[in-house]
């Protein structure tokens, strides 16, 4: 499939959903589409393993202090998961931001680890995101994957075939470095994603940041060296962070109080927790909650 007639697709499929602003599940496993009329403002937003071909447009997105601006022709890498600001930066209603965005599956990752050679897999200094320009294969790849929407049939049989195809070219590419290091259990990059998700897991409750290090078979000082270097923020951060993005999500339910919301995921004092939702997102809780049950009065 050409460029043009990729983002054409992409671009139609976007409007007979209607959802333009937002991720669109496809369909097919692990592949979503994103699609933006105009600009947007920094938005907090928490990444998961993903892999973005951006087709048209452009986007910034900053993981504590870095900055990774990408355009059209680029694809990104998030290998885990991690709380970023993003924005679209290049768009129009002519001529929107488009990408297609493959949720990585790390099980697929692992099972192409016999299909990567040594040099390949020597361990790339740890980090969680990464953008270069898209090798052909990988477009071919991604572009094959999202035309099996037409034919079902073919989806059905073709599909997870290309989807490890995607995988594997992923793992070869030149950012695939970070993909590479999660398939060694005792690499850095593998120990502080069995970290992450045991915080994410049990975020509510308080986090002894020591065990983390032991269990990952760390020194203090290097754990929270290699996390830092990871999720460019502090294990007990990280847990914050998480604990506000959930409080948003109940606040803007519109079925929760603001002290509930607290309690629920972690706070032990309210004003406290109405402090620290204030200076994240820029606006009070109530305000937010507010804002949740007028949308669902709307809807």
């Amino acid at each position: 499939m050409t460029e043009h007639a990729l983002i054409a697709k992409a671009t139609a499929f976007v409007e007979e959903q209607g959802q333009w602003g937002q991720p669109i599940e496809t369909g097919l496993p692990g592949l979503a589409v994103y699609a933006s009329r105009g600009p947007t403002d920094l938005e907090c937003i928490q990444y998961e393993p993903v892999a973005c071909l951006i087709l048209q447009g452009g986007k910034e997105t900053n993981l504590g202090d870095r900055t990774y601006a990408y355009r059209a022709g680029a694809s990104l890498i998030v290998s885990h998961d991690v709380q970023v600001y993003a924005r679209v930066t290049e768009a129009s209603h002519e001529a929107p931001y488009v990408a297609l965005i493959l949720i990585l599956d790390l099980d697929i990752v692992r099972s192409l680890y016999g299909e990567v050679s040594d040099s390949e897999i020597a361990e790339a200094q740890a980090t969680s995101i990464d953008v270069c320009e898209t090798d052909s294969g990988l477009y071919d790849a991604m572009s094959r994957y999202f035309a099996l929407l037409d034919t079902p049939a073919e989806a059905k049989v073709l599909g997870p075939l290309i989807l490890k195809e995607m995988h594997f070219r992923l793992l070869t590419a030149p950012h695939g470095g970070m993909l590479r290091n999660l398939i060694q259990r005792n690499s850095h990059a593998s120990r502080i994603t069995r970290a992450i998700a045991y915080i994410r897991q049990d975020f509510a409750n308080p986090l002894a940041v020591a065990d983390l290090a032991d269990d990952a078979g760390m020194s203090a000082s290097s754990f929270h060296e290699h996390f830092k270097s990871i999720t460019a923020t502090t294990p007990l951060q990280y847990q914050k962070d998480l604990r506000l993005m959930d409080a948003r999500r109940l606040l803007m339910s519109g079925q929760f109080s603001v002290s509930t919301t607290a309690y629920e995921v972690g706070y032990e004092s309210p004003t406290q927790f109405s402090r620290e939702y204030s200076r994240k997102f820029g606006v009070s809780p109530r305000r937010d909650r507010q804002q949740g049950a007028d949308a669902v009065v709307k809807i």
